[in-house]
């Protein structure tokens, strides 16, 4: 079950809708029920947004509740709804992450105590 909740690191451009704004940010980590979002602007938990993220030539659109937020550095969110085009991008997208974080050295790893 761990597993599944797990967020990978994540870098991409992302757009937040709520009733009152539109806000151009950053996606910089994601999983398979949600992702953290760089967010100048504060929303409270509970808030019901529509995210959309661009990785390369594929866009991703979710509807999302906030689960917190920390004014002037992001939040993270929930998606509660995903059409099975947009499960199936970011199922691919998942995995090219965990490829990624998997083929990457790491200077913790190489250095031994």
């Amino acid at each position: 079950m761990a597993s599944e909740e797990s967020r990978f690191p994540f870098s991409a451009s992302a757009e937040v809708s709520s009733e009152d704004s539109v806000e151009l940010t950053r996606v910089t980590e994601l999983s398979r029920y949600g992702c953290y979002l760089e967010t100048a602007k504060h929303r409270t938990t509970g808030t019901r947004v529509t995210v959309k993220i661009m990785n390369k030539d594929q866009i991703f659109e979710a509807t999302a509740t906030v689960l917190y937020s920390r004014p002037t550095m992001g939040m993270a969110v929930a998606f509660r709804k995903v059409k099975p085009l947009f499960r199936s991008m970011l199922k691919d997208w998942l995995h090219q992450s965990l490829e990624q974080q998997n083929r990457k050295p790491s200077i913790d790893n190489s250095e031994t105590e």
